[in-house]
Order: C-alpha cells, then sequence, then structure tokens
C-alpha cells in the first residue's frame, strides 16, 4: 500500500520510521517532510495546511491511506475534505478536532461531562480580565484559547505576569486571532504527564504514559516551548492512576464527543496534571505530542498501520496492542535562541556516526539539505531518542548520542528524564 504521512517535524519523522516497518507498506510520501524524512520517504514539496493541493496528490496517486502529524491541517477539516473524496484518512473531523481549537470549548466539554480539570473563566474583554485577576489566587494560568503552536500559556508567578499575559493576548494579539478570546484558570499543582489513547469512536486503547519537558532550560526554567524532551513510561502514573485516566478521562470524553455527534477517530492526547486529588486534564490535544511521540512509537511492538486499520474499520476492540516493556528517552537538540528568533543553515556534523546505532534514533524535526550537507531549519532541530532497560540507561543512552551530534549554538536541557529517578 501507499501512504502519505503529513508533517514535517520530529512527530512526523517517528511516524515514519515507524510506518516503515509495516510489511504492508510499499511507498511512503510525506508533505511536506524534512531532510531526515527523505532518506526513507519520498518528500512532496506541499505545505501540511494545503488541504486542496494535498487532496488533490492523494487522489492523483492512489494512496492508500493518509496520516495527519500536525494540529493545524486537522482543526481546519482535512479529514472532512479527504472523505468527500473517499480517501481513507487517520484523524479526527473537524468537529471533533475542537478539542485542540478551542480551548474554551474542551474546557466546556469537560464540564458536561464529568472530566476533572480546573476551575477556569474565559474572557475577551481586558478589564474584566484584571478585575478577575485581582480576586483569584497566584499562581494562576493565563491561556490563548486557539492554537498557540504549544507557546500560549503563561504560568504567572505573581500578578504583574499574569496582568502583562492578559494584555499581551488580548490587547497586542500575540498569537493573532488565536488569542482574541482567552482562559484563565486555577493553577494545578502536581507532576504532568502526557496520555495518549488511539480511539476509534468507540473503543479506545491507552498508550504508554510519557512525560514532556516544555521549558526551555534545566529543572524547569525559562519561557513554554514546543518541547524539549519526553521519556516513557512516566513512574508517577501509577496503575491506580492510569485506571482513573481511563475511566474519568477517556471514557467520558469518548462517549460525550459522541453524545455531542462528533465521534473522535484518531488520537486523544491528554495533558494531565497529578495532584493530591487525583489526575485532573490540563489540555487536550487530538494528534500524537511531539516529543512524546518519538519515545512512545519506539516502544510500540504492534504494526501501526493495523493499528490504524482497525480504527477506521470501528474494531479496534478486536485488536491487542503490544509495548516494549524497556523504557525510551528523547533529549531534544535546539537551535540557539528558540523559542525566540534563532538562526538556520547552520551545518550539523556527526549524524553518519549515529545511523548504525542499536536502540537509538536521531528523529529530524527541523532540517534540510543544503548543497548536499545537512544544515538546521527550524527552532528545535533534532530529537535524540534511545530505549534501554531502565529509564536511568536509557537516559544514559540518548546523552551519549547527543554527544555524538553538533551545530553552531546547539541549546539541550541536560536533565531529561531526571523526574522519574526521583524516589
Amino acid at each position: 500500500m501507499k501512504v502519505l504521512v503529513i508533517g514535517s517535524g520530529g512527530r512526523e519523522h517517528a511516524l515514519v520510521w515507524k510506518i516503515s516497518q509495516s510489511k504492508k507498506v510499499d511507498k511512503i510520501y510525506c508533505a511536506p517532510g524534512n531532510a531526515g524524512i527523505s532518506e526513507i520517504a519520498e518528500c512532496i514539496n506541499i505545505k501540511a495546511d494545503n488541504i486542496a493541493e494535498l487532496r488533490r496528490f492523494a487522489v492523483d496517486q492512489k494512496i492508500d491511506l493518509t496520516i495527519v502529524g500536525p494540529e493545524v491541517p486537522l482543526t481546519a477539516g482535512m479529514v472532512d475534505e479527504f472523505r468527500k473524496d473517499g480517501l481513507k484518512i487517520f484523524g479526527p473531523s473537524k468537529a471533533a478536532a475542537r478539542l485542540e481549537g478551542s480551548k474554551i470549548y474542551a474546557k466546556e466539554i469537560m464540564k458536561k461531562y464529568g472530566v476533572p480539570t480546573a476551575d477556569f473563566a474565559e474572557f475577551t474583554d481586558e478589564k474584566e480580565a484584571i478585575k478577575y485577576l485581582q480576586s483569584s489566587n497566584i499562581p494562576i494560568v493565563v491561556k490563548a484559547d486557539g492554537l498557540a503552536a504549544g507557546k500560549g500559556v503563561v504560568v504567572a508567578r505573581d500578578f504583574e505576569e499574569a496582568e502583562e499575559a492578559v494584555h499581551r493576548m488580548l490587547v497586542e494579539r500575540e498569537f493573532g486571532e488565536a488569542s482574541s478570546k482567552i482562559i484563565i484558570e486555577e493553577c494545578l499543582m502536581g507532576q504532568e504527564a502526557s496520555i495518549l489513547a488511539f480511539s476509534d469512536g468507540k473503543h479506545f486503547t491507552i498508550m504508554q504514559s510519557a512525560q514532556d519537558h516544555k521549558r526551555i532550560f534545566d529543572n524547569d526554567m525559562g519561557p513554554n516551548t514546543g518541547g524539549m524532551g519526553a521519556y516513557s513510561p512516566a513512574p508517577v502514573v501509577t496503575d491506580k492512576i492510569l485506571k482513573e485516566v481511563e475511566d474519568n478521562v477517556f471514557r467520558r470524553m469518548i462517549d460525550g464527543m459522541n453524545k455531542e455527534g462528533a465521534p473522535f477517530v484518531g488520537v486523544l492526547y491528554a495533558g494531565i496534571m497529578i495532584t493530591k486529588d487525583g489526575p485532573k486534564v490540563l489540555e487536550f490535544n487530538v494528534r500524537f505530542g511531539d516529543p512524546e511521540t518519538q519515545p512512545i512509537l519506539m516502544r510500540l511492538k504492534t504494526d501501526i498501520i493495523d493499528i490504524i486499520e482497525y480504527i477506521l474499520e470501528d474494531k479496534l476492540d478486536k485488536i491487542k496492542v503490544e509495548w516494549d516493556k524497556k523504557a525510551a528517552v528523547c533529549v531534544v537538540l535546539a537551535s540557539k535562541g528558540y523559542p525566540g528568533d534563532y538562526e538556520k543553515g547552520q551545518e550539523i556534523s556527526g549524524l553518519d556516526d549515529t545511523k548504525s546505532l542499536k536502540d537509538a534514533v536521531v528523529f529530524h524535526a527541523g532540517t534540510s539539505l543544503k548543497n548536499g550537507k545537512m544544515v538546521t531549519s527550524g527552532g528545535r532541530v533534532l530529537g535524540v531518542t534511545a530505549m534501554a532497560d531502565t529509564i536511568g540507561s536509557a537516559i544514559n543512552r540518548a546523552y551519549s548520542v547527543v554527544h555524538m551530534v553538533s551545530f553552531d549554538g546547539m541549546h539541550y536541557r541536560s536533565d531529561i528524564g531526571r523526574k522519574a529517578l526521583k524516589g
């Protein structure tokens, strides 16, 4: 079969890598892809949000299955458009993708169906928002309603920081239309975990847990990023917590979205805060996370194409999804200045030495080829991912590979996975 993957980041490289292991797949295309992906798939120069052009390509090439990586085309209705032509595509409909496209909508659905989450209020007016802040407990969280590439959340440690975040979002429109509405919500305390599930709209199966590292610097300091690294499994997600998340989050959301007339088909990602009162949802994403996908897919033993086919046939309950008991760790290598302004075009060295390594893969997130040389082309450049018997040994393995790679201004956190080692 011929498979088309939509997207260009580390998540998509991990997807293409996993798909390439399926005996069912003869040819993989990726649009637009990146330099690393081009080594195992044919990259097509069509942007991920150009739905009309991608649909035309899928029809012309007789693509058997399309898998959507990023949130933007999903929230814009790519799945609905492909289905009009009878094309097989994996991902939620536009109606179901609103769970990520609008934080306010997601909160309303959670409230309606009893999914545990933080108390919140929504605002479009700066004065009303600041009035609300004045009577709220600090720290407090300010979020843009719409998509902001993982950067539309401010955890304000004092009133001035919260006030400034409100002004930047509502008045200065830091995230454009995405911050025309905001949410202000209580700040949940605890450890965060990422729990993802495959869903066919009725049945779901939870993947192995993971923990992301959002802040740019060690010890969770500095501004939020799209993610600086992840590991799986997350020891903080005990069997008891996983059962609570299964029953009180995924079961209620999958059933709830069905009742709303928007069955959720695809990957539902719950960002969970494990508080003293139990697990509560911070946010939902409607696709694989990045960089959580890298360690999670490294541990997936079942053919991902088999899983997707069962989902699209509404019989996910008929397949057993198997996982490697080993742990996996991903360390993101970023450009100097990220998540702010950063330079592109820095030559990357050492990658060839990593290609023959066992249980270690360097996934490309922001790379391109220039005059035959691999160069940086994004804020997050590479995701060095390694698997080993324990999280501690997987951390050591990942960082040993990190030290094999270099480019000017390369930045990475040195503490990815450290929380998992604390008893």
